[in-house]
């Protein structure tokens, strides 16, 4: 599953600096669905259950699977979530970041850094042993001692053969429930947190969720592995994955 996970790691990378003011949600799309076919993978959102784009651009108070469009243009202090999964070797991918464009207001800035602290409360958590409910809780802590909200409508879920496989990872939650975690097991990880409450609804368009309060909304995720040795984060971007390689090799070095 790495070559899938880590195109898309690579895929977000590329989409950072297009992220500016006067740039469409449907420009970025574009330049995601060409990498991707470039590398000789399919995006994997394209076409799932009838969903136009290759992205999920969720703008503001858009929580996810916001749609491309040329009319949706980015402004100065907004906030978009990008969500990217690619199928490569009957496998997938799936890996999302919410990215500030340009200067954004102090709490935009909080809700980045809070949502994706949580992300990697519960990637900590994604260990053999534990119960798929320590994951939520751990996310859900972090989220609500922020003072924020976490999206209680959709969850994070299995990954690998199947874009969405079992079981379910909800970003809430007590711990010690649902299903024990063992080595082998892939989860995409993936906290949506609310600055104002947590309920949503949907437009008209079917897809796209935003918040029912009109407050901002920030999505982080990740493909995770459960390893023996602890949790494995498949969609790292290249310069972290860059950087383990450097030290590993030092290590090496160093016991040689």
């Amino acid at each position: 599953m790495r070559v899938a996970a880590e195109l898309v790691a690579d895929i977000l990378d590329a989409l950072r600096p297009l992220v500016q003011s006067g740039v469409s949600t449907l420009d970025l799309d574009v330049a995601a669905e060409r990498m991707a076919r470039e590398a000789g993978a399919e995006p994997a959102f394209k076409g799932y259950q009838g969903f136009p784009g290759s992205l999920c651009t969720s703008i503001n108070d858009e929580v996810v699977h916001g749609i491309p469009s040329s009319s949706r243009v980015l402004r100065e202090g907004d906030i978009v979530s990008i969500d990217m999964g690619v199928r490569a070797g009957g496998f997938y991918g799936d890996a999302a970041v919410t990215l500030p464009v340009g200067r954004v207001s102090s709490g935009a800035a909080a809700l980045l850094r809070v949502t994706e602290e949580s992300l990697w409360k519960g990637i900590v958590e994604a260990r053999p042993g534990n119960r798929v409910s320590d994951i939520g809780h751990a996310v859900q802590a972090h989220v609500e001692t922020a003072g924020f909200s976490v999206v209680r409508q959709f969850v994070g879920h299995g990954i690998g053969r199947a874009l969405h496989e079992e079981p379910q990872v909800p970003n809430y939650g007590v711990r010690g429930r649902g299903p024990r975690l063992a080595p082998g097991m892939v989860l995409a990880i993936e906290p949506m947190v609310n600055a104002g409450r947590a309920a949503v609804r949907e437009m008209r368009d079917n897809w796209t969720q935003v918040t029912a309060d009109g407050s901002l909304s920030a999505h982080f995720e990740h493909t995770v592995a459960v390893t023996a040795d602890g949790p494995l984060v498949l969609t790292r971007s290249r310069a972290v994955r860059q950087s383990a390689e450097a030290v590993a090799a030092g290590e090496a070095g160093h016991r040689g």
